[in-house]
């Protein structure tokens, strides 16, 4: 007899310990001795325990500081900054393409001064700071140098990470700004400057996360990430550095979700695949087979209805990630489904690590769960089944071939599509979306961001730089990084380096978008694959009844009018998480319907054009990012403008029960936040249109 859990590996209801795990080769491994399997180090949590970060960031940086500024002295040890989507696209406040995106999703940078003042009265060479960026991460290494020289802290003295893992945006999270080959050129760069000039900072860190949040299986999610880690290591080594010099400053990033013992599993067979994945290079050191890893738990796994729920998964999450031998650890807060975290919800994620740190006893055992036989036995299934992915990518000639033939993506968007499948059809249970719903849902009090405020200050602040710099040093400073850009690209010089040319720029005050487009005159902009699968929505839910009432309305529709109901799905603005764009798009179009997907990254006139050259009768936009409020109203000004008010706009995503009446009250149709059944939104659209 056995059962299957979420990562859909059987697991046996008794194990015979005596026989079973003296098959298992990696049970007797033990903490800081390769291949690390119980831990990175000998004494783990009971000499240092992990360090507590919040990855935080919104609005203004002076908003950010200040709420750096509580964290710290609430307990919390690093700071993680999370920079809004124009930052990350390499675009500054005042672009024409970022109007409903400005401080939004994180904290605007847009010079220099913005860094300065996100980090005013915190001491850099004290504190380790963590910034999740991989498109526009020259400029923004750049500013973070700068500014700390400028406050007194030589870049040797700098501890922390950059994420600088450019591979993962092409598979799933698509902040990318320009192609996967000159971007790992400025991997490389990045590499070479810090390894050379900055000791104590790392220089990557290599990101499951997003592949968890976009669908992917903790096999998955491990065989890809490590895979990415490996083209990391050979772009180094191409680049002049040694295995010893590369390898011991690279770290992970995992998500964890809800199946608990899988992700206690997976970040244990995660340590023993690195270092076998590493021994083929030859090392000298022992550390640079060590895998150390930041975790945060899953945004995903987060709900909008009965949100209290969320505090008791972020805690079950964190447990895991802590049994797993994290080094740092970020918790999610429990209205992340909803909007950006309050000080009252933020509180309570913190206090949650300072509970598992301070008042359980956790910290006093190194691997608790060794020698499970659950745990061991998944530690091998979830590692052999990894291998296998991770063969077949090398087999391809590496992750750069892998993901230029579109293989990552869409293994992952197949797992997502699965995953909704079983959660629509009560397969997964989800407490409060598909079992032991509430009748009615108390309001939650929630942060917004005045994104038009927002944009206009800083756009006062360029305007202001801009009036005071030297236009002419500026101007040379930009000149110098797309000339060497373009000998980079016809061989590999190792008398240039980008980052240099960057921090020069900075000093002279020349600003992200300038600096950024400095190179994409020289690379251009990446447009990644939008392909659509179909078939594996349907599979999985089968005979579920809301589904096929769904496909029967469908079918009726093109029946009635010759012709099948014509949908598009679009994301608006820089958000580039398109999981729920895609499962949606999916499910869809296995019910019946006509399906066109949007373009990443549109403005709303493209958007309104694409809808109606397709000639579709439905527009449905997936919003993410909280520019709901701003860009979906500017999509039908559009359509109005275009005398094509007559396409039904509906909308998706995290919109706040708050903005509710404010949207239908500017003529979208259909709201559709997290939870709602594919198949129920479906008969609902259905129903309005043959009405």
């Amino acid at each position: 007899m056995s059962r299957k859990n979420l990562q859909h590996i059987q697991l046996k209801k008794s194990i015979n310990s005596n026989v079973e795990n003296k098959t298992l080769e990696h049970v007797n491994y033990a903490a800081g001795i390769p291949p690390y399997l119980r831990g990175p180090y000998a004494t783990m949590y009971i000499e240092k325990p992990w360090t507590i970060r919040q990855y935080s960031g919104f609005s203004t940086a002076e908003e950010s500081n200040l709420f750096f500024k509580k964290n710290l002295k609430a307990g919390q040890k690093g700071l993680s900054v999370a920079f809004d989507l124009p930052t990350h696209r390499g675009y500054d406040s005042d672009h024409e393409r970022v109007i409903g995106d400005v401080g939004k999703a994180g904290v605007a940078i847009d010079t220099v001064e913005d860094i300065k003042t996100l980090f005013k009265d915190l001491p850099l060479d004290k504190l380790s700071v963590s910034m999740t960026m991989n498109g526009a991460i020259l400029p923004i290494v750049a500013f973070f140098i700068v500014a700390a020289e400028e406050q007194g802290v030589a870049k040797e003295k700098l501890t922390g990470t950059i994420q600088n893992d450019i591979l993962k945006e092409y598979m799933v999270r698509n902040t990318y700004i320009y192609p996967p080959e000159p971007s790992m050129q400025i991997v490389a760069e990045i590499f070479k400057y810090t390894h050379k000039y900055m000791p104590k900072f790392k220089s990557i860190s290599i990101s499951g996360y997003h592949m968890h949040e976009a669908g992917a299986t903790a096999a998955t999610e491990l065989a890809y990430t490590l895979a990415n880690g490996i083209a990391y290591i050979k772009t180094a080594i191409k680049a002049g550095l040694e295995i010893d010099e590369i390898a011991p400053s690279l770290s992970f990033f995992w998500a964890i979700g809800m199946d608990h013992f899988s992700e206690i599993a997976k970040m244990r067979a995660a340590r023993m695949l690195w270092a076998k994945l590493i021994k083929q290079f030859n090392p000298k050191n022992d550390v640079s087979l060590r895998l150390k890893t930041h975790c945060q738990t899953s945004g995903w796994s987060l709900t909008e209805q009965d949100p209290f729920n969320n505090v008791a998964r972020t805690t079950i999450e964190a447990a895991a990630a802590i049994f797993g031998g994290t080094q740092s650890l970020h918790t999610n807060a429990l209205d992340e489904a909803i909007a950006l975290p309050t000080d009252f919800s933020a509180r309570i994620a913190r206090n949650t690590q300072l509970f598992l740190q301070e008042e359980t006893q956790i910290t006093k055992t190194i691997d608790p769960w060794a020698g499970s036989h659950l745990v061991e036995n998944l530690t091998n299934e979830i590692a052999n089944k990894a291998w296998q992915i991770i063969k077949e990518a090398e087999n391809l000639g590496g992750m750069l071939n892998a993901i230029k033939a579109n293989i990552p993506k869409q293994k992952i968007e197949a797992e997502a599509a699965k995953k909704q499948a079983r959660i629509d059809s009560n397969k997964d249970t989800i407490l409060g979306v598909n079992k032991y719903q509430l009748k009615k849902e108390a309001p939650l009090s929630v942060l917004e961001v005045n994104n038009t405020a927002v944009r206009e200050q800083q756009i006062k602040n360029l305007n202001t730089i801009k009036k005071l710099r030297d236009g002419k040093a500026v101007k040379i400073a930009l000149e110098k990084i797309t000339t060497a850009a373009k000998q980079l690209e016809k061989e590999n010089k190792t008398d240039i380096n980008l980052l240099s040319l960057c921090i020069n720029a900075a000093k002279e005050r020349a600003t992200l978008g300038e600096i950024s487009y400095a190179l994409e005159t020289v690379y251009g902009r990446h447009i990644g694959n939008n392909q659509l699968i179909s078939g594996i929505y349907s599979k999985e839910i089968k005979n579920d009844s809301s589904f096929n009432k769904a496909k029967e309305l469908a079918a009726y529709y093109a029946q009635e009018l010759g012709k099948k109901p014509k949908i598009m799905i679009a994301k608006v603005g820089q958000d580039g998480h398109d999981r729920g764009a895609k499962v949606v798009a999916s499910g869809y179009k296995d019910i019946g319907f006509d399906v066109v997907i949007g373009s990443l990254f549109q403005t709303p006139k493209e958007i309104a054009t694409q809808a109606i050259n397709n000639n579709v009768i439905i527009l449905g936009i997936s919003s993410l990012a909280g520019g709901h409020k701003t860009l979906a109203i500017k999509v039908i000004e559009e359509l109005q403008k275009k005398g094509k008010s007559n396409i039904k706009v509906i909308i998706g995503g995290i919109i706040p029960k708050k903005d509710h009446q404010f949207l239908y009250d500017s003529g979208i149709v259909g709201i559709y936040g997290p939870g709602t059944r594919i198949s129920d939104a479906a008969i609902e659209i259905l129903q309005n249109i043959t009405d």
